[in-house]
């Protein structure tokens, strides 16, 4: 947050002496007046001496010029710029009155117009800290941020005791992702003067973009342990809640935020973010229509708004939402990026397809973007006799879901180089003698372009009806099978696999929040185990999920595979030697469905793009079933329909299995759920 422009009521701060004035003794004495009433606070009173002299001397240029200061100090910014226009009239070249007037339409947000300003003023008094400091400010509101600090680092070379400047300097540096900086720009600051309130909220911002809410929720509880009534403060300290998620708390600070500032579009947007974390989805659109109503430009609130009426199956709505996003700022990676998802979610896979190559500009996604010299393969390019890497991206289930697509480009004429994480190596050797199969980091071979994963759908203009869904494409090793098949004998009893927990991703806010929604404490599985004519076994990785098992009642009821799996390939050799596998949305789903394994997936509300909506079945995978969330997105409804899908499933495949294992144990004792 930066500090209010610096103003300056006298005509001859730090020793400038201006030329010697030809007023009377008089109106001179009752300047100085009006000055003292002025610099006190007295606005009323000194409007009235200044108004004073202006009917005795029109031209009086310091009345002229305060009087424009005063209505700045009011809040009537066109006002004060009229005035110290008129000021100027009589001395165009007086710096102090041009960094008012700049400050006063900055408050006009008219950032180019105070730019101009300020540099009027440096051009008439160039070691004005001040005005290069303002300066500053302006080039930010205009998102020059490479050009800002330049003019912060001028300001704070002028006086290195300028507080405000090194805290509006830590602004800037906030906007440029230099973090680091920014938090010792901060701390400079708050040496000079440690009560600095903004310069807090600067320190709390950059701690914030650390992922240390913890410690920037201090810094901006000290701002406002000393401005109990700075909105801006109580809005970013509700920022530093959300990402804590204490979500009821982050309300009340925006609700704070906004009681001080109802006109505070910033913090409606994020008091609507609030609201979406606590699917609270028809308020959440509601503070985005108040944010906008405030400040139509508000692309983050456009977008936003969009996300909440996707939660609510209001597909139509959230387009248009994201397309005004657009209009405002057409580069908005994120929102193209909503877009994609929101089109591949309603089978408008094409032109989801086409969106989605934004990912590779957005916060989440962009640090995994590789670079290289060769170019980027997207279908349109003849491609027979060159060889081309295909590069895993994002998740595991990813690699899983979209390798298929390898053997396309083979068929295409190329020589395929595929490039996998480490886990999947083994798995991926199945996929096709045509495919040669690298691991992430390793040395790559030559090649002459390359496509990542998530981009084939596009080069072979996939749509619903053309979803490659030849199942299997991946196998198991029979090494691998065979001695799972030993190590468990001859089955009595349908044999079930579990994962009832994703990888958290911690390290990524978004898809920390998705898993937190598709994941399911173990214990809530409960129902299941209440079928007991079949046995369970876990496939789940992630030491914080296996703990549930270790620490449960349950891990009595579920066989622990996990110390066993120690790649994709184990996993699969014995997913293999099960009947069925029921998981949340993660990884082993996709291998379940690759092998061509009978799955059932507990799909949360607002499901991944890849299941599309109000189908029980999928078009990337044959032998998956659904069950997903109603609107109450509530997993106990979910967990009782398998359960008792369940049931049913373990009667029928008692009536399949060979005659000699139909007695065997626990298959006649099948309990309702």
């Amino acid at each position: 947050m930066k500090k209010k422009p610096a103003l300056h009521l006298g005509y001859a701060p730090r020793g400038f002496t201006p030329a010697p004035s030809a007023l009377s003794t008089a109106i001179t004495s009752l300047f100085a007046d009006g000055l003292a009433l002025h610099q006190a606070g007295r606005l009323a009173d000194a409007e009235r001496i200044y108004n004073q002299i202006l009917a005795v001397r029109p031209d009086h240029f310091d009345s002229l010029h305060l009087l424009g200061v005063i209505f700045y100090q009011r809040g009537d910014h066109a006002e004060a710029v009229r005035r110290i226009n008129l000021a100027l009239k009589r001395s165009p070249n007086n710096f102090l009155a041009l960094n008012n007037r700049g400050n006063a339409l900055t408050a006009l947000k008219q950032f180019k117009e105070a730019l101009a300003s300020y540099d009027r003023a440096l051009a008439a008094r160039p070691d004005y800290a001040e005005a290069h400091s303002n300066r500053g400010n302006a080039l930010k509101e205009l998102k020059r941020f490479e050009d800002a600090p330049a003019s912060y680092d001028r300001a704070i070379k002028l006086r290195p005791d300028y507080a405000e400047a090194h805290s509006n300097r830590a602004d800037a540096l906030i906007a440029l992702q230099r973090f680091d900086e920014a938090l010792g720009a901060s701390d400079r600051a708050l040496m000079l003067l440690p009560d600095f309130a903004e310069a807090h909220v600067n320190r709390g911002n950059a701690l914030h973009e650390q992922r240390r809410f913890g410690e920037a929720l201090a810094s901006h509880d000290r701002a406002l342990m000393l401005r109990p009534d700075y909105a801006e403060a109580h809005s970013h300290r509700g920022n530093a809640l959300h990402d804590l998620k204490r979500f009821e708390d982050a309300l009340a600070s925006y609700d704070h935020a906004i009681m001080l500032r109802p006109d505070y579009a910033e913090a409606h947007s994020n008091r609507g973010n609030a609201l979406q974390e606590l699917k609270r989805f028809e308020e959440a659109v509601a503070g985005y229509d108040r944010a906008l109503a405030l400040r139509g430009d508000l692309a983050e609130a456009h977008s936003n708004r969009g996300n909440a009426l996707k939660e609510l199956d209001r597909f139509d709505e959230a387009l248009a939402s994201y397309e005004r996003a657009l209009a405002v700022q057409p580069d908005f990676a994120d929102v193209h990026f909503n877009e994609a998802m929101c089109r591949l979610l309603i089978g408008d896979l094409y032109r989801g397809w086409e969106k989605n190559e934004w990912r590779w500009e957005t916060a989440q996604i962009r640090n995994g973007k590789r670079s290289f010299s060769q170019p980027l393969w997207l279908g349109s390019d003849e491609i027979a006799g060159k060889t081309i890497l295909l590069h895993a991206e994002q998740g595991l289930g990813d690699t899983i879901q979209f390798c298929r697509y390898a053997p396309l480009v083979a068929a295409r004429g190329a020589r395929v180089i595929l490039e996998v994480q480490a886990p999947l190596r083994d798995l991926m050797s199945t996929l096709s003698d045509a495919v040669q199969i690298v691991c992430t980091g390793q040395p790559l071979p030559d090649f002459d372009l390359h496509c990542p994963l998530l981009s084939l759908p596009l080069a072979f203009a996939t749509q619903l009806e053309t979803v490659p869904s030849a199942m299997p494409y991946l196998s198991a090793q029979e090494r691998k099978m065979r001695a799972w098949r030993e190590r468990l004998g001859r089955p009595h009893k349908p044999r079930i696999g579990l994962v009832w927990a994703g990888n958290p991703r911690k390290e990524l806010p978004g898809a920390n929040r998705i898993d937190g929604q598709r994941s399911i404490a173990l214990d809530r599985l409960a129902p299941l185990f209440q079928v007991t004519a079949c046995e369970f076994f876990s496939l789940q990785k992630g030491d914080d999920a296996v703990r549930q098992l270790r620490d449960s009642a349950a891990r009595q009821q579920v066989i622990d595979c996990t110390d066993d799996l120690h790649d994709f390939s184990d996993t699969a050799a014995l997913i293999e030697n099960l009947d069925l596998v029921i998981s949340v949305d993660t990884s082993v789903v996709h291998l379940a469905g690759a092998l061509g394994r009978p799955f059932w997936l507990l799909n949360r509300y607002n499901t991944c793009w890849r299941w599309l909506l109000d189908r029980e079945d999928s078009p990337w995978y044959p032998t998956a079933r659904l069950f997903r969330q109603d609107a109450t997105r509530e997993w106990e409804p979910v967990i009782a329909r398998v359960a008792a899908t369940l049931q049913d499933y373990v009667r029928d495949a008692r009536m399949t299995l060979e005659p000699e294992f139909r007695g065997g144990a626990g298959l006649s004792g099948v309990t309702a759920s």
